[in-house]
């Protein structure tokens, strides 16, 4: 009796079991809106000058200032009179985040797409090539609060997410797994004034901040991401062509290129590779300093470095980094170390120094003294939160939250604020 009482309850067991062994889950997460290939590819154009809204790199060439404004496009500025800079257009480019510019063609990130964009004429710009799929797969960041529903590559590149409530079937011993794509976040990676009229001139490269992720040297531009550095030959600048990748590191962030090498800023330090060989960078040092965000630039044989913590960054790290570097790049010498609020951007032009210190302002120092900057501050600009610079023959522009800053300092006792383009805030960054 007790054997077949042993016999049903095993039978129950295994029913009951067997009529469990899936459920429904019911969670609101993040869903991705797709822009299909084929929009993302008919996209770009010239249209009237837009307002700054939620501005990012910058890069200066001909008496011009390009400002991205993240994931939309590219304004531009026409500084011809410094007193009184003129926005005079805007090209659309979605996922733009970067831009670089070799002669009268300007190279920009369009999500998965390098597009190169002739802007000899800036009445009438136009798209001339793209390299397709040649870039990270990128996203847009994300509410953190909920979870990721998968991205299908097929629909298209991800241009944003709604929360949507969503049902899913899982058996008791499958775990969900929702990607987080965190390498793929953009973040939050550039020549004289002289009298160039109507367009961009056909002889060398512009200058851009210390934030920046491209870089153009000799005949190739290069690309990095969050590990891997993506080079194009631009010898015929009008037809880029992607010659392949190399990794060089992890958390990369910025770019700097000095003196045949490239400086990559990272999280947990400065790593230099040498471009003897420019299709195959090779691996030259390492600066290591704590975790921490971290542009660089590089000036007759030193470096300044800024670390910057937080949620993003990692750490609570806030400073000012200067190394003396060896001839060869193949040793360096922290020489000082000073206190900062929360750096961003930096620039350097003969011996003065301009630090980008987030809230606490734009902070300009005498560099001469590598061991005491902080005890030299020239000028302070404070109550604007900055982002990054570009020191061009006695003027300083700038870019914050607040917009576009321009600064003449040709007279280093007498710095002014001489103009502002300011936001105009109109969609949720």
């Amino acid at each position: 009796m007790k054997t077949k009482y042993y016999i049903l309850l095993l039978f129950s067991m295994l029913f009951l079991t067997a009529c469990m062994d899936k459920y429904t889950e019911t969670s609101i997460v993040n869903s991705p809106i797709y822009m299909s290939y084929e929009a993302l590819r008919s996209a770009v154009k010239s249209t009237s000058p837009q307002t700054l809204a939620n501005p990012g790199k910058i890069y200066f060439k001909d008496n011009y200032l390009f400002v991205v404004e993240k994931l939309r496009g590219i304004h531009i500025l026409d500084l011809t009179t410094p007193a009184n800079p003129k926005n005079i257009g805007f090209i659309e480019v979605p996922g733009c985040i970067d831009l670089a510019i070799k002669k009268n063609i300007l190279f920009a990130d369009s999500y998965v797409d390098l597009v190169a964009i002739d802007v000899s004429d800036i009445s009438k710009i136009k798209e001339v090539n793209r390299v397709k799929n040649a870039l990270a797969y990128t996203v847009p960041q994300i509410n953190d609060k909920y979870r990721v529903k998968e991205v299908d590559k097929e629909k298209g590149i991800v241009i944003g997410w709604e929360l949507v409530t969503e049902k899913r079937e899982l058996e008791y011993s499958e775990t969900p797994n929702y990607p987080m794509w965190d390498a793929y976040y953009t973040s939050n990676s550039y020549s004289e004034l002289n009298a160039a009229a109507g367009g961009i001139s056909g002889s060398g490269f512009g200058k851009g901040g210390s934030m920046a992720r491209f870089g153009l040297y000799d005949k190739y531009l290069y690309v990095v991401d969050n590990s891997q550095l993506t080079m194009f030959d631009v010898g015929t600048p009008a037809s880029p062509i992607n010659i392949g990748k190399q990794t060089v590191g992890w958390s990369i962030e910025t770019m700097f290129i000095y003196d045949d090498h490239l400086f990559f800023g990272t999280t947990n330090g400065m790593l230099v590779y040498s471009l003897n060989v420019p299709t195959v960078p090779a691996y030259v040092s390492m600066f290591s300093h704590a975790t921490s965000c971290d542009p660089v630039v590089i000036q007759e044989g030193y470096a300044y470095i800024t670390l910057r913590g937080g949620q993003t960054c990692h750490g609570d790290i806030n400073r000012l980094d200067v190394v003396k570097l060896s001839s060869d790049y193949k040793t360096n010498q922290l020489v000082g170390s000073f206190n900062m609020t929360k750096p961003y951007g930096v620039g350097i032009e003969g011996n003065i120094l301009f630090v980008c210190d987030g809230d606490a302002g734009l902070k300009i120092y005498n560099a001469a003294d590598k061991t005491k900057i902080t005890d030299n501050l020239i000028a302070a600009f404070p109550g604007i939160k900055t982002y990054d610079v570009i020191p061009v023959n006695g003027y300083l522009f700038m870019i914050g939250e607040g917009g576009f800053y321009l600064y003449d300092y040709s007279n280093i006792n007498d710095i002014k604020q001489i103009s502002k383009i300011p936001v105009t805030p109109f969609y949720a960054d």
